[in-house]
C-alpha cells in the first residue's frame, strides 16, 4: 500500500515541476502520510488489545453477535476445557439460587431417556403441581443432567439445571440394570452427592420416578444425619434390618455424613460389581458407621412408599416410587395410573377421603406377582 502511494505521487510530479525532480513539498507530503498511517495503526492496535482485555480477560475473542453461549459455558462439568474451580463455581451458583433458608436443596438426576416430552421428568414435575401444597418445593429443585440432551430439555421446563458430565461415559440411553453403564451412573451419583455435602448444603435426593404428593419434611427425623426410604420397612426406623432404597434420602451436611459418603463410595472397590444400594446394605453394619457417630434412620413406607411396598393410605402418603419395576415403558404406564389415582383422591368428597377406602391401582404393569428380572440380554433399567 505504501508503494502504491509513493508511485502515485511520483507519477503526478510532472504536473507540478521538473519531471526529473521531486519537489521538496512532495517529499514532505509523503513523510506526513506515512507518519499518519503508522500512528493510526498503532492507536488502533492499542485500542483492540485494551478492548479484549476488558471484555474478555482470558484473551479469547468474543463470540459473533447472536451466537449462543449458554450450553458451551454451562455444559462443562468434567470436560477437558473446564477447570475444577469453574465447575465448583457453577454448581455453587445454582445450589445457592435453589437453596432453602437452612441450606437444603432437592436434587434429582436426569438423562436423555427420561427427559423426552411426556416421559418421566414431566410426570415428576407434574406431581409437585398436583400434590397437596407441594408446588413451592419446585423452586428448590435442582435437576442434574447427565448428558447434553437432558440438559437442553431441562432448560425448557425448569429453572435450576446443572450439567454433570462424566468424561468418557455416555448416559444418554436407558441404562440397563447392573450393566457397566448403570453401575458407573449410580456410583457417579454417590460421588456427586458427597461434593454437595462438602459445599455445606443439606439435600433431599429423589429419583425422578418418585411422585411427590405431600411435603415430606414433617415426617423426617430432626436428629438424624442420614435418613433413607425403604423397599421394605420392618416397623422400627432404627432397625438396620430395614432394606433401604437409594432413590430417596435426606442428608444433613456435617463431618459425619461427608465421611460416610466417602466410605460408601470407596466401598465400591471392596464390593466390585455391586451397585450403591447393595453396597449400602452391606456397609450399614460396618463398625466404621458407629465410629464416626453417624445416626442413620429408615423412613416408613406408610409415608414414603413404592411399588415394592406401596403406601396404602392416601391420607398419609408423601411420595411414591416406581421401584421394583423393570423397563421405562412399564414405569410410565404405572406412574400415569398413579397420577390419575391421586387426582381422583384429591377431587373426592371429604367423607370418602376419611374412609381410606381408596387405594392405588398400582403396581399394574409393574406387578409384584410377576417381579422377576428379565433375561440378561434384556435387563431393563430399575431406578433403585
Amino acid at each position: 500500500m505504501f508503494e502504491r502511494v509513493l508511485t502515485g505521487i511520483a507519477m503526478n510530479r510532472s504536473t507540478v515541476g521538473n519531471p526529473s525532480e521531486i519537489s521538496p513539498d512532495s517529499g514532505s507530503l509523503v513523510r506526513r502520510i506515512l507518519t499518519g498511517m503508522i500512528l493510526f495503526a498503532a492507536v488502533a492496535l492499542t485500542c483492540l488489545v485494551l478492548y479484549i482485555a476488558v471484555v474478555n480477560p482470558d484473551g479469547v475473542l468474543p463470540r459473533p453477535f447472536g451466537a449462543s453461549s449458554t450450553i458451551d459455558q454451562t455444559f462443562s462439568f468434567h470436560t477437558v476445557d473446564s477447570s475444577p474451580d469453574d465447575e465448583e463455581t457453577s454448581l455453587e451458583r445454582i445450589l445457592k439460587a435453589a437453596a432453602m433458608e437452612d441450606g437444603t436443596v432437592i436434587l434429582t438426576t436426569l438423562n436423555e431417556a427420561w427427559a423426552a416430552p411426556g416421559s418421566i421428568i414431566d410426570l415428576f414435575i407434574d406431581s409437585f403441581r398436583v400434590g397437596d401444597r407441594t408446588s413451592w418445593l419446585l423452586k428448590h429443585l435442582v435437576v442434574v443432567a447427565l448428558d447434553q440432551e437432558a440438559y437442553t430439555r431441562c432448560l425448557v421446563i425448569h429453572t435450576h439445571c446443572f450439567a454433570l458430565v462424566t468424561q468418557g461415559s455416555n448416559f444418554t440411553g436407558e441404562a440397563y440394570f447392573m450393566t457397566s453403564d448403570y453401575l458407573e451412573m449410580m456410583w457417579r451419583r454417590i460421588d456427586f452427592l458427597r461434593s454437595v455435602l462438602e459445599m455445606g448444603y443439606h439435600f433431599i435426593f429423589t429419583d425422578a420416578d418418585i411422585m411427590w404428593f405431600r411435603n415430606p419434611f414433617p415426617h423426617f427425623y430432626p436428629d438424624a444425619d442420614f435418613q433413607i426410604a425403604c423397599d421394605n420397612f420392618m416397623g422400627n426406623p432404627s432397625d438396620l434390618s430395614n432394606r433401604p432404597n437409594g432413590g430417596f434420602n435426606y442428608v444433613k451436611s456435617n463431618k459425619r455424613t461427608i465421611e460416610f459418603y466417602k466410605f460408601w463410595y470407596s466401598s465400591r472397590e471392596t464390593h466390585p460389581g455391586y451397585h450403591d444400594q447393595d453396597v449400602l446394605n452391606m456397609i450399614k453394619f460396618d463398625p466404621f458407621i458407629t465410629q464416626i457417630g453417624l445416626k442413620m434412620m429408615f423412613l416408613d413406607t406408610a409415608y414414603f412408599g413404592g411399588f415394592c411396598e406401596p403406601s396404602r393410605d392416601l391420607n398419609l402418603v408423601c411420595t411414591m416410587h416406581a421401584n421394583c419395576c423393570y423397563g421405562l415403558d412399564s414405569k410410565l404406564i404405572d406412574l400415569r395410573i398413579m397420577i390419575e389415582d391421586w387426582r381422583k383422591y384429591v377431587s373426592s368428597p371429604p367423607n370418602m377421603k376419611a374412609s381410606s377406602l381408596q387405594f392405588w391401582r398400582v403396581p399394574h404393569n409393574c406387578s409384584l406377582s410377576s417381579f422377576h428380572p428379565p433375561p440378561k440380554k434384556k435387563q431393563q433399567e430399575q431406578n433403585d
